[in-house]
């Protein structure tokens, strides 16, 4: 469903319309267990934060006065219980890491420095290579520091704008743009060393 058919079906919903609320939740539902999972990082804590969200979207849907927005204001619900969830839960990480135990190795060169980066292309088109690649992105967005996480998902993984990105973290815009770039090149690093295990396998079977 695009984001303007969402506003659409928020408008259904504020205006009263039959049904409404059924199919609100039918779409939202999916959306909000696949934030919640990659926010909260276990499948559990996930199911109870998306039950809570539309709990708390049914309870107080009038509060929404922007239809335009809708796709943040659930997001943002969401937010909070996984933060609440994360904070409790059997599954929260002893520490939280810093992003710099992601971010890319950096070489001197020349004055400079140098992104180590492995060869994209040297990845083979094979479906189940692209699970496993999906796979670990999965677990490297879900390892990321909460603050990083959240920007992260909200602008890449949502296309909610920078503005509402913002808005939702109460961020600066600079700060989301800052964390944005940063948490994507701690991803990057991560597919990085993932493709660069591949290559010697690659070459085997050239």
């Amino acid at each position: 469903m695009h984001k303007e058919a969402e506003v659409q079906l928020a408008r259904e919903l504020m205006a009263g319309e039959p049904h409404a609320f059924d199919r609100f939740v039918e779409h939202f539902r999916a959306k909000v267990f696949q934030y919640s999972w990659l926010m909260c990082g276990h499948r559990e804590d996930a199911e109870e934060v998306a039950q809570d969200t539309l709990f708390k979207v049914f309870e107080s849907f009038d509060q929404l006065r922007e239809p335009a927005h809708v796709r943040a204001w659930v997001l943002r619900i969401a937010r909070n219980f996984c933060l609440m969830k994360r904070r409790r839960s059997q599954f929260a990480p002893p520490r939280e890491l810093s992003l710099d135990e992601f971010l890319p190795t950096a070489d001197r060169d020349a004055g400079g420095v140098k992104l180590q980066l492995a060869d994209w292309s040297a990845l083979p088109e094979n479906r189940v290579l692209e699970q496993e690649l999906r796979g670990v992105l999965h677990k490297a967005i879900a390892a990321l520091p909460d603050n990083y996480r959240s920007v992260m998902l909200l602008r890449d993984v949502e296309e909610l704008s920078t503005e509402e990105t913002a808005q939702i973290l109460d961020l600066t815009v600079d700060t989301v743009k800052t964390r944005l770039h940063r948490a994507r090149l701690a991803i990057r690093q991560e597919l990085d060393t993932y493709l660069k295990n591949m290559e010697p396998a690659n070459a085997t079977r050239n």
